[in-house]
């Protein structure tokens, strides 16, 4: 990689990257890209944290609001619109801050996708689930209509094999045999990652006090909106930390105490898969927030991107 800088800040839910963001690009006249993978949906503001109205009438955000529920949106997709979205704010002369916490989408921004490295566990037993529940035949019909060529090459019982194809297609947005020789470029910019962090009781503290906050600014509101649409939790989109355990209360799974803290539970829990993805990248320079405060961490982040 070479060319310009790219300031990324990420890290997990809740920790504060939109209120330091929404600061830095105030102060530098920067555009934010959004890097969350439930954000680019309509309707789903709440459940997401997605900025508000205000906070996106004082930096212009892209890759918000851009699909409908029941519209699939790759992180191949995202990745190339977002490299090219990069490239045409650079050539203009502003400065793009990418935001967010979905490491699947950064990496297919940053280092494109690779067919041997991409793997979504949830996706797999989607696909495995469909197979047991449809059946081998419907499945493979599918994998005909999406990916032909792998269709063609595989035995309709090698159900692991198509599972594969499958999951390599959603996560991509292109059938594995379209990978050539398993290599896509990387960006042609130089990412310079910031990640935010804090005590884990802290974070956790945060992420509580977020879903009562969400419950209070009408989060099954929301949902009942999605339903009343006919939009259900077995779309894609919806299968989402505080989206789906809405849908469990209301079909009488889950009673209201309990629907709030399974949010809790399973938000904590994204929020540890966030960290063990990120820190596995040694190209993340962390901030501790819980040691430096909002001009501190402003200072530094300005000094790491050169800005």
């Amino acid at each position: 990689m070479s060319g310009y800088k790219v300031l990324f800040i990420i890290g997990p839910t809740a920790v504060g990257k939109t209120a330091l963001s929404l600061s830095l690009a105030e102060e530098q006249g920067s555009e934010i890209v959004s890097a969350d993978s439930r954000q680019v949906y309509k309707f789903m503001d709440i459940g997401t944290a997605k900025p508000s109205l205000e906070e996106m009438s004082r930096v212009k955000h892209h890759f918000i609001d851009i699909r409908q529920p029941d519209q699939y949106y790759s992180a191949g997709e995202y990745g190339r619109e977002a490299r090219a979205q990069i490239a045409e704010l650079h050539n203009r002369g502003v400065v793009p801050i990418v935001v967010g916490g979905s490491g699947f989408y950064i990496q297919a921004l940053v280092d494109g996708l690779f067919a041997p490295k991409i793997s979504d566990p949830e996706i797999k037993q989607k696909w495995r689930d469909k197979v047991r529940d449809l059946g081998q035949d419907e499945v493979f019909n599918y994998l005909k209509q999406v990916d032909p060529v792998s269709a063609e090459r595989l035995h309709p019982n090698d159900t692991q094999r198509i599972v594969r194809a499958l999951e390599v297609y959603e996560l991509s947005g292109k059938p594995i045999s379209d990978f050539k020789k398993g290599e896509e470029k990387p960006a042609d910019f130089t990412p310079v990652f910031i990640g935010l962090n804090r005590d884990r009781k802290t974070l956790y503290k945060r992420i509580e006090q977020r879903v009562e906050s969400m419950i209070r600014s009408g989060l099954i509101d929301e949902v009942k909106g999605l339903r009343d649409r006919g939009w259900g939790p077995e779309l894609n989109a919806l299968k989402t930390v505080g989206y789906q355990e809405v849908y469990d209360f209301f079909n009488g799974l889950l009673t209201l105490d309990e629907m709030v803290e399974r949010i809790k539970i399973n938000s904590r829990r994204y929020a540890k898969r966030q960290l063990t993805w990120f820190r596995r990248d040694v190209r993340v320079h962390w901030l501790e927030l819980d040691i430096v405060d909002h001009d501190q961490a402003k200072k530094a982040i300005m000094e790491l991107a050169g800005l």
